[in-house]
């Protein structure tokens, strides 16, 4: 007999392939979320340290307000005399300038005998008298800079390994985003207040989409800043010798390796009138540093390096005089195109030759970029929080996943504050003070972590949210109670250091209350879960097929 056509059984339509959004999406979700608590805290220790100079200042309140920049000629011959009688037999000298945003001269030096001659000490000074200052020991700005790509409390190579690692996992993550999200531009204007999930995907789509150019530059030109570190092996097959690799140093560095001493006494030549040369050069205000090697001996040579204003790159350029006569042996104004090209993307990557306002847009974007990170962290627990059987009773997995959420972001904020509370309680003479301002960070940042196992997951985003308001809050206020440096003083003198960077906390405190409320008052919709379908209502019969 002939099948009728009405007696044909369908075709079975086997698994659909995976298309390339679907896959790149898995590798944007879990290149985010395995490498996210790390990224955030590089990226908002990272936003902040555009400022670092000016926390450095707030963090040493005796130092007094510095209402224009003195003469780094006359500056630098002060510190030189000071190192004379202070480091007079050290082979070496390095002294930082103070410039617009530096209201100190700093100075290191090596200390001879100790461990080969690598052992060093350093100092602040005061610009106008050349004498050392008591301040207090602070880590400053500096600490936030140097925790973003090497952390704290483990070795340094393996810190920078990591940090690296988990670059390159944010650069996955922003190429795949970009294939992921075929409609990321026009998403870019989108945003569906109060949707839950779908309110969380906006927020992550906008901030991705608002910094996407800088986001990547930032990623990529901060490996290409340690690539010789990440991929040396190019390096040691073309430059084998010593004097290859010298001429390397000399391309991509100011230092000048110092030649051997001769034991011929010869006096220092006048520091001031070199820097002057360097200024007829670059500009009064655009000199670096002065670093004098063999000081005292005829053999000793003065190198005098440029400043960052007015370019957009960090390649070495320099004056080398003869420590003796003053007469200029070298002028280092160029270096080869791939030394510039590393040059500028190191540059980029810092933001040193910004002024003020391109400072502050530095600032706002990667503080975007921050919070592309925490919404992404948080949208994986929100997106599968709704599918969950009992959400109430998550597997662990979720749990520990959301709980290292809070911590990493609203428990940082709770940190770093604490580290800047440490500054202004810890007793001055106290030993290792430094060091006890970053324990205080951790300290805190740790207790968080603890917090947030022992507390709902709801409570503990809004008291740690809470807890970094008020935190941020009340440190104007106890800068005020500690110091000689209120707000009000800072606003009449026209100290915008201190005034901005009080107005800066009250600011970031009003952002963390914001966002407590809008947790506590944020009900998220549970769906209902459904029944199995057999006990739920009965299978329908299976109709015949007609004769």
């Amino acid at each position: 007999m002939t099948r009728r056509p009405n007696d044909t059984k369908p075709a079975q339509a086997g698994p659909q392939p995976r298309g390339i959004r679907q896959t790149m999406s898995d590798l944007h979700i879990w290149a985010g979320l395995l490498a996210g608590w790390i990224l955030y805290a590089m990226f908002l220790t990272g936003t902040v340290s555009y400022f670092k100079d000016e926390i450095s200042q707030w963090m040493r309140p005796e130092l007094p307000h510095q209402a224009e920049v003195p003469d780094p000629a006359l500056v630098a011959a002060r510190i030189a005399g000071e190192l004379q009688m202070v480091a007079a037999s050290s082979p070496q000298w390095s002294i930082g300038l103070p410039d617009a945003r530096n209201n100190i001269a700093s100075a290191f030096w090596r200390t001879p005998g100790v461990e080969g001659g690598r052992a060093f000490q350093n100092a602040t000074f005061d610009p106008a008298t050349g004498h050392k200052v008591a301040a207090r020991d602070t880590g400053g700005g500096e600490f936030f800079y140097r925790f973003h790509f090497q952390f704290h409390y483990m070795p340094v190579l393996w810190a920078r390994w990591l940090a690296g690692l988990c670059a390159m996992f944010m650069l996955v993550a922003i190429v795949s985003g970009v294939i992921t999200h075929k409609k990321i531009f026009i998403d870019f204007f989108t945003f569906r207040w109060g949707k839950g999930q779908r309110s969380w995907l906006d927020a992550h789509n906008a901030l991705s989409v608002f910094g996407l150019p800088f986001h990547a530059m930032i990623t990529y030109t901060g490996l290409v800043t340690l690539m010789s570190l990440y991929m040396p092996w190019g390096e040691q097959a073309a430059f084998k010798t010593a004097p290859e690799r010298q001429q390397l140093r000399a391309e991509t560095s100011a230092f000048v390796q110092p030649g051997k001493p001769t034991g011929q006494t010869a006096p220092l030549a006048s520091i001031e009138d070199m820097v002057r040369q360097a200024q007829a050069r670059w500009g009064r205000d655009n000199i670096d540093r002065v670093i004098v090697s063999n000081p005292g001996d005829a053999s000793a040579r003065v190198s005098i390096t440029r400043g960052d204003e007015g370019r957009a790159s960090v390649s070495p350029q320099y004056l080398l005089f003869d420590g003796a006569t003053g007469r200029l042996l070298q002028a280092k104004e160029r270096v080869g195109p791939a030394a510039e090209t590393h040059g500028v993307m190191y540059a980029l990557h810092l933001g040193r030759f910004s002024d003020t306002v391109t400072r502050w847009l530095y600032f706002l974007v990667s503080l975007a970029g921050t919070a592309m990170v925490g919404t992404g962290l948080v949208l994986w627990t929100v997106k599968r929080r709704a599918k969950l059987p009992a959400p109430d009773k998550p597997y662990f997995g979720f749990w520990l996943v959301e709980r290292l959420n809070i911590a990493a972001i609203a428990g940082l904020s709770v940190g770093m504050a604490a580290m800047l509370w440490a500054n202004r309680l810890l007793p001055l003479g106290l030993s290792g003070r430094r060091d006890w301002e970053i324990h205080a960070m951790f300290i805190a940042w740790g207790a968080t972590l603890v917090w947030t196992f022992a507390r709902p997951a709801k409570k503990a985003w809004v008291e740690l949210l809470w807890a970094g308001a008020a935190l941020l809050a009340l440190l104007p206020v106890l800068s005020a109670l500690t110091t000689e440096r209120p707000l009000w003083r800072s606003l009449a003198e026209g100290d915008w250091v201190f005034a901005g960077f009080d107005l800066t906390l009250w600011a970031l405190a009003a952002l963390h209350a914001a966002l407590a409320i809008r947790t506590a008052r944020h009900q998220p919709k549970v769906r209902p879960v459904r029944k199995a379908a057999a006990k739920a209502e009965p299978q329908p019969a299976l109709r015949e097929a007609n004769p």
